[in-house]
C-alpha cells in the first residue's frame, strides 16, 4: 500500500503544476512514541495535548450542545475515545477529530459542538410554490435549503424555448429570470440561510442570480453562505446535464473560484459529487476513487489559471452517496477524509488545515428506494441517514418515502426530516466522536477502501487524468460494469432487495400523490413574454455581445452574468450566448 501510495502522490501525469515532495507517506505532525523511545510522544499524552489545545480552542470559540452527554442508564459519553494500548500506526492513520489527517472528522468537537445541516432537496413546479415548500420546510425545523432545478434550467434553456416543451417545473424547480429567483428566496433571509443549488454547466449563472436577489434583501456577498454543485466532470461520467465542452466547462469553473475567492469567501464554489456516480451503479471504492480524482483535475485547473492552492482548496466541498450497507458506508467516509487531506497536503503542497480538510454533504440513496411496499423506503433511509452521521457528514438529504412513484409530498418530506431529527436528539448517535473507530471490521473496512480508491486513481493518472480517463469512456465503463453485476445478483436473488425479490405482497400503494399542473408551462411563457417586453432591449443586446466578447478571451465572467441578469439577460439568453462561441458538447461513442 506505502509503495502504490508513494507512487500515485509522487508521479502525477502532470507534474509541472505539483510540489515535488519526496517522502514514502507523510507522518503525522504529532507522532507517537516507538517502544524504548523517550522522544515522542504517548498516545495518552496525545490525547491531553489535543483536549488542552486543539479542543479547548474549540470548545471556547463554540460552546458544546450540553454540559454532559450521558446515556439512558446516566453513563456519560467522552467526546472520543483511542486505543488502551499503544499502536504505532494510530496517529498516522486516525488521530484526533479536527486534526490530520482528519479521518476522525474535520471538526474538533464534531456534532457535540453543532449537529449537521439538516436539508432537503426540494424544488417543483413555479418558483412561488417552491418558496412555499421551503418555508414550509424551515418552520418545520430544517437548517438549511437545498434546491432542486427543472431539467430546463439545468441545461440552460428558459422555460419559453422549444427545447423546455413538457419539461417546465417536473423534475425541480422552473428559473429563468432574476424575477424568477426573487420569487424563489421571497422572505427567506440569504443571511440566515445557508443554501445549496444542485446545478452545474450554468452554475455561475444561477450564482449570479442569487447574489443579484441577495444585494436586492440588501445582504452583500460577503455574508452569504452555501454550495453551487459546479462539478461538470460527473456529468460526463454519470449524469448528463452538461452544456459545454470540457475546456470552456472547466475555465467557468475556475472563473467562479477566483471570483469568489475575492468576494463571496464563506461560499462553497463547488462540491465535487460522487452522489450521482454512485446512483449510476458504482461500488463504494469507485465512488470515492473517481470523486477524488475529478477533484485533483479541478485543482490542477485553478493551478494553472494562476490561482494558488490555498487561496481556493478550503472553499472546495463534496457530495457523497449513503447507500445500504452501513459498516462499508461509515468505513467509506472515513477513508475519503484521510485520502483528501493527503493529497492535498502531499501531492499538491497545500499548508493551511483549512486546505487539507475535506467537508461534505450526503443524501441517502434514491437508487435504492423501491415503487413496491414504499413505507419500507423508511427504513431504509433511516439506516442510510445513520451510516452518513457515524461517518461524520456536515450536512444531510434524507429521502422521502415515495420518490421511486413521484414528487414528494409535504408529509413524506416531514417524515424524511423528521428521520434527521430522530438520529441526532434520540439515538445518541450524535453524542461521541467517531463512535465506531477502533472496530476491527471498519477499520480493515477503511484501509481496503483506501486501498482500492488509490489504485483507481493510480490507473487514472497513467491515463493522464480524470478528463483524459473519461474522454477514454474509462470511468464509465468501470461503473457500467459494477452497475451490470448488481443488477445480475439481484435478479438472481444473490442480494435480497425486500419487498422486490423476496417477501412480495400484492396490494395498491395507498400513499397521497404529488402531481404537477401543466398549465404551469403556459404561465412560465407568459410571465417570461412580460418580463422581456419591460427590459432595455439595447442594453439587453449590448450584454450578450459583451458576453460572447469575453467568452473569446481569459477574462472572468462572472461580473458580466452578474450585470447580465441585473438588466435582465435570462439563463437561456446567456447559456445561448456562450453556446454561440464554445458550442455544445457531444458524447462519444465507446
Amino acid at each position: 500500500m506505502d509503495a502504490l501510495y508513494s507512487r500515485y502522490l509522487s508521479q502525477p501525469p502532470n507534474a509541472a503544476l505539483r510540489v515535488k515532495i519526496k517522502f514514502t507517506r507523510q507522518r503525522s505532525p504529532f507522532p507517537s512514541r516507538p517502544a524504548g523511545n523517550r522522544g515522542f510522544m504517548t498516545q495518552q499524552e496525545q490525547y491531553q495535548r489535543w483536549r488542552e489545545t486543539t479542543h479547548k480552542k474549540s470548545i471556547e470559540k463554540f460552546p458544546e450542545r450540553k454540559a454532559k452527554f450521558i446515556t439512558t442508564s446516566g453513563m456519560e459519553l467522552p467526546p472520543v475515545l483511542i486505543p488502551t494500548h499503544e499502536d504505532p500506526e494510530y496517529m498516522e492513520k486516525l488521530g484526533f477529530p479536527g486534526e490530520y489527517p482528519f479521518t476522525r472528522g474535520v471538526q474538533p468537537t464534531m456534532y457535540r459542538g453543532r449537529l449537521w445541516t439538516m436539508r432537503q432537496y426540494a424544488g417543483f413546479s413555479t418558483a412561488a410554490e417552491s418558496n412555499q415548500r421551503y418555508r414550509y420546510l424551515l418552520n418545520a425545523g430544517q437548517t438549511g435549503l437545498s434546491v432542486a432545478f427543472d431539467l430546463p434550467t439545468q441545461i440552460g434553456y428558459d422555460a419559453d424555448d422549444p427545447m423546455a416543451l413538457g419539461e417546465v417545473g417536473k423534475v425541480g424547480v422552473s428559473i429563468s429570470s432574476i424575477e424568477d429567483m426573487a420569487t424563489l428566496f421571497d422572505q427567506i433571509p440569504l443571511d440566515k440561510v445557508s443554501t445549496s443549488m444542485t446545478i452545474n454547466a450554468p452554475a455561475g449563472v444561477l450564482l449570479a442570480m442569487y447574489i443579484a436577489v441577495a444585494r436586492r434583501q440588501g445582504v452583500e456577498p460577503q455574508a452569504l453562505r452555501g454550495t453551487i454543485q459546479n462539478d461538470i466532470l460527473k456529468e460526463y461520467i454519470a449524469r448528463g446535464t452538461y452544456i459545454f465542452p470540457p475546456a470552456p466547462s472547466m475555465r467557468l469553473i475556475t472563473d467562479i473560484f477566483s471570483y469568489c475567492a475575492r468576494e463571496i469567501p464563506n461560499w462553497n464554489t463547488i462540491s465535487i459529487s460522487g452522489y450521482h456516480i454512485r446512483e449510476a451503479g458504482s461500488t463504494a471504492a469507485q465512488e470515492i476513487a473517481f470523486t477524488l480524482a475529478n477533484a485533483i483535475a479541478y485543482v490542477e485547473a485553478a493551478l494553472q489559471a494562476g490561482l494558488k492552492i490555498d487561496d481556493f482548496a478550503g472553499q472546495l466541498s463534496f457530495f457523497f452517496n449513503a447507500h445500504n450497507h452501513v459498516l462499508e458506508e461509515v468505513a467509506k467516509f472515513r477513508a475519503a477524509r484521510r485520502m483528501w487531506a493527503r493529497i492535498m497536503r502531499e501531492r499538491f503542497g497545500a499548508q493551511k488545515p483549512s486546505s487539507w480538510q475535506l467537508r461534505f454533504h450526503t443524501q441517502t440513496a434514491g437508487s435504492t428506494l423501491t415503487a413496491q411496499q414504499p413505507e419500507n423506503n423508511v427504513v431504509r433511509v433511516t439506516l442510510q441517514a445513520l451510516a452518513a452521521v457515524l461517518g461524520g457528514t456536515q450536512s444531510l438529504h434524507t429521502n422521502s418515502m415515495d420518490e421511486a412513484l413521484w414528487l414528494p409530498t409535504e408529509k413524506s418530506v416531514r417524515v424524511a426530516l423528521r428521520t434527521q431529527q430522530i438520529i441526532a436528539y434520540e439515538s445518541g448517535a450524535a453524542d461521541s466522536i467517531d463512535p465506531l473507530a477502533g472496530s476491527y471490521l471498519i477499520e480493515q473496512l477503511t484501509d481496503e477502501i483506501e486501498k482500492r480508491a488509490s489504485e483507481y486513481i493510480s490507473r487514472i493518472d497513467g491515463l493522464g487524468g480524470a478528463l483524459a480517463g473519461i474522454e477514454q469512456g474509462y470511468q464509465q465503463n468501470e461503473i457500467q460494469n459494477a452497475a451490470y453485476a448488481t443488477q445480475m445478483a439481484i435478479e438472481k436473488g444473490e442480494e435480497v432487495v425486500v419487498g422486490v425479490n423476496q417477501f412480495q405482497t400484492r396490494e395498491p400503494v395507498a400513499l397521497e400523490r404529488q402531481s404537477i399542473d401543466p398549465a404551469i408551462e403556459t404561465e412560465a411563457r407568459a410571465r417570461l413574454r412580460q418580463f422581456r417586453s419591460s427590459r432595455d432591449q439595447a442594453k439587453v443586446a449590448e450584454l450578450r455581445s459583451r458576453i460572447e466578447s469575453v467568452a473569446r478571451s481569459h477574462e472572468n465572467l462572472m461580473p458580466l452574468f452578474i450585470e447580465g441578469v441585473n438588466h435582465g439577460l435570462t439563463l437561456g439568453e446567456i447559456c445561448n450566448s456562450l453556446r454561440e462561441v464554445w458550442g455544445e458538447y457531444q458524447t462519444p461513442s465507446f
